[in-house]
């Protein structure tokens, strides 16, 4: 669909101050960036020459710090563990302008880490310190009793699955029916090892092109290249989670918006990313944008497009970053 950039520009003003309740895995995201210049002597590896360094909000929390980017009030609800990386994490929350007030600390977790290494755009390695585990039964009620004090308060609820253990089908469900309960969306960036049937209920869920593949449970190799038949995989998420809207991002081919009004192959919307760098986090900033859209009052079809020019906008850019608000205005106005 096509919507002038004057128009596009002023919803962008309409997210600020929206409360949005965002539950899921979080983690902070290293990087250690620099030049190789030569292998090293010891072996066939190569030597970096670090230029510099940087924290960044990963996973759940890079929703919510897109969400505080464009205006909105990010509560960020997840577990840490009580260690120096936690306290690290604390420190990034503040200064993207997110509270730590939501968050859970298990002695027995540690704080997700994600260290990345890399020579200029390229990655060399990526390091992970996390433990994929489920939550004890303690912590898993301490999670739910602060999501039901805080849920009638919030304009919109977001779940982040990174399959890290904090969303178990229980939590979901009963998460999706308290925010029901209260009147509240409930917005879903699913992960593909999550059974399917954890999310149903969910009232929108945005999984990229393999997510929505392997959540339809239809034959991968018929579908996994774009054809007359992609439709079939919105139709079956729509069936199989009883949504109000699967959007379906497609990286270079745009975004598939399909729902149970609509015709059944979907609508579309091309990609308006003037260049990929790097497509870390760019799920996250589409459903931080998706989500403060709708609750700002904007259709289905204007929240997925701009959303989707918030994707191109930090998918030119190297690593989990936000959408800043005049420099989507920008963007938008030179690609409207």
């Amino acid at each position: 669909m096509k919507i002038g950039a004057e128009k596009l520009t002023g919803f962008i003003d309409k997210l600020r101050g929206k409360k949005i309740l965002i539950v899921g895995d979080v983690g902070l995201d290293e990087y250690v960036i620099g030049q190789v210049k030569r292998i090293s002597p010891e072996a066939p590896v190569p030597v970096l020459e670090v230029g510099t360094e940087d924290n960044r909000l990963g996973l759940a929390s890079n929703v919510a710090a897109n969400v505080a980017s464009l205006g909105g009030e990010p509560w960020l609800l997840g577990v840490v563990g009580n260690d120096s990386t936690a306290v690290s994490f604390r420190e990034q929350l503040k200064k993207n302008k997110c509270t730590d007030n939501f968050l859970i600390t298990d002695e027995g977790r540690p704080t997700t880490r994600k260290l990345r290494v890399m020579a200029g755009q390229h990655h060399i390695v990526r390091v992970d310190f996390e433990k994929k585990k489920f939550l004890s039964s303690a912590v898993e009620k301490k999670l739910l009793e602060s999501f039901e004090k805080s849920v009638g308060s919030c304009d919109a609820v977001v779940l982040e699955d990174y399959a890290k253990g904090v969303l178990s089908e229980d939590i979901i469900q009963k998460m999706i029916a308290l925010a029901h309960k209260h009147g509240k969306i409930v917005t879903l960036d699913p992960n593909s090892t999550t059974p399917v049937e954890h999310y149903r209920g969910v009232d929108y869920i945005t999984p990229n092109t393999d997510e929505a593949l392997k959540l339809s449970g239809l034959n991968l190799d018929d579908l996994r290249t774009p054809s007359d038949t992609f439709h079939e995989v919105g139709q079956a998420l729509l069936k199989k989670l009883g949504a109000k809207g699967v959007i379906v991002t497609r990286g270079k081919e745009g975004m598939s918006i399909f729902t149970p009004q609509g015709p059944s192959e979907g609508e579309h919307i091309p990609t308006f990313a003037r260049a990929v760098f790097d497509v870390t986090g760019a799920g996250d900033t589409v459903i931080a944008t998706f989500t403060l859209a709708l609750t700002a009052g904007l259709t289905l079809e204007e929240a997925c497009v701009l959303s989707n020019y918030a994707a191109g906008v930090v998918v030119g850019k190297i690593g989990c970053v936000s959408a800043d608000p005049e420099e989507l205005k920008n963007y938008i106005r030179d690609r409207a």
